[in-house]
């Protein structure tokens, strides 16, 4: 058989090859305790999920134009302004399902091949995938520890060169849970103004802040010209499986973007855009409740990770990730990485984690060992996943 070579670009997700033995262990008779999926534990709130059945029963079941309806651009447009503090015109406004679109339509718009991309190291690995379909080159930029994981800004500005084209960002940041300082950010605008850089922003986890605000490279002088947000309602409204994203982004650009989902997807469902302006302007009691208990989850799972042998847990700002250091917890245990160690705790004291190499390739030099921890799943279960882990580490 014969195939594009562009194909062979792509990569899948690690995490759903952990998730697949995770479930073949459930299959047979095996508790396992499942830190590894990003995936939040709570159903969508009822308001929500009404407008949606109310939208199909008033047969909104039709096409949409392919940027979305505007009464949800407007609603959206309206959101961001209140939560970016920058003014937000409906046409700047792309609805898609799901915010991985985004990713997809923002780079195969302003990358072309050969085209650097700074990207987060560790990322959602999806960044490196589209990048490299897209023929750009994706360039590793270190989210390091002793940065609370955000960047260095010299080493930023060292690795732009006469062929970057973007600099994608990720905060509050996956897997790590870091958020970046205005001053991070305002070194990566001043590049950007300079060198004529498209910045991609991913705040799918923005609502998710435990320590004050998150701020928006858009919301910076110059920036927003230049900014692609993206943003969803998988996370904040627990709404994954409704496939609901959206970017708000320079008008121009907004109508390439618009093209693209024309000639992809045609548009996104019409009752689900009409949950999404229920999401966006009713109560946000849930959210606020959702994000509260993220919180209590995060001081239990970091507090307890804190004293174990091993390991170091700095406590996420936001996200409901947390990235521990287990580079010594794999020498006690004889392993030779973090990939290692996962395989180990899986087998052996049947917890499931996410290691170092799910979240794409390793930067040069680096010498620690690490692994997520997705929180998004009860207290019980965290404090059995503790216990577990504790036992298999002190044996």
């Amino acid at each position: 058989m014969r195939f594009a070579e562009r194909v062979f670009a792509l990569q899948g997700e690690s995490a759903f090859d952990v998730l697949s033995k995770v479930q073949r262990m459930e299959r047979d008779g095996r508790d396992v305790v499942s830190f590894a999926i990003g995936e939040p534990d709570f159903d969508t709130p009822e308001h929500i999920k009404a407008a949606g059945i109310r939208a199909i029963e008033e047969n909104h079941t039709h096409y949409t134009p392919s940027a979305g309806i505007l009464p949800f651009r407007e609603a959206i447009a309206r959101y961001v302004e209140r939560t970016r503090g920058i003014d937000v015109s409906p046409d700047e406004v792309v609805v898609t399902p799901g915010a991985k679109p985004i990713l997809f339509c923002g780079i195969l718009c302003c990358v072309n091949p050969g085209d650097e991309v700074l990207t987060p190291s560790p990322g959602f690995p999806t960044y490196e995938s589209v990048i490299r379909y897209a023929g750009g080159v994706p360039v590793p930029l270190p989210f390091v520890e002793e940065k609370n994981f955000s960047f260095d800004t010299e080493t930023f500005r060292r690795l732009v060169t006469p062929k970057t084209r973007m600099v994608l960002l990720n905060f509050p940041h996956n897997p790590t849970g870091g958020v970046a300082s205005r001053e991070d950010l305002e070194a990566v605008a001043a590049i950007a103004r300079e060198k004529d850089l498209w910045v991609l922003s991913d705040e799918i986890y923005r609502e998710m802040a435990y320590e004050g605000d998150v701020p928006s490279i858009a919301s910076l002088p110059g920036m927003k010209e230049r900014t692609i947000i993206l943003d969803g309602f998988s996370k904040t409204y627990a709404m994954t499986g409704w496939r609901l994203g959206f970017a708000v982004l320079p008008r121009e650009l907004a109508a390439h973007v618009t093209k693209l989902v024309t000639n992809s997807v045609s548009c996104t469902a019409a009752f689900v855009q009409m949950a999404g302006i229920a999401a966006l302007e009713g109560p946000q009691d849930a959210v606020r409740s959702m994000v509260a208990e993220y919180r209590a989850r995060r001081d239990l799972l970091c507090d307890a990770l804190a004293t174990f042998p091993g390991v170091v847990c700095q406590k996420p700002r936001g996200a409901f990730y947390a990235y521990a250091n287990v580079t010594e917890a794999c020498r006690r245990l004889g392993v030779s990485d973090s990939r290692a160690f996962q395989e180990k705790l899986l087998e052996e004291a049947g917890v499931a984690v996410l290691s170092r190499n799910c979240f794409g390739s390793r930067n040069v030099g680096e010498d620690q060992e690490y692994v997520r921890f997705c929180y998004a799943t009860s207290r019980e279960r965290i404090a059995e996943g503790l216990r577990r882990i504790r036992e298999f580490l002190e044996k």
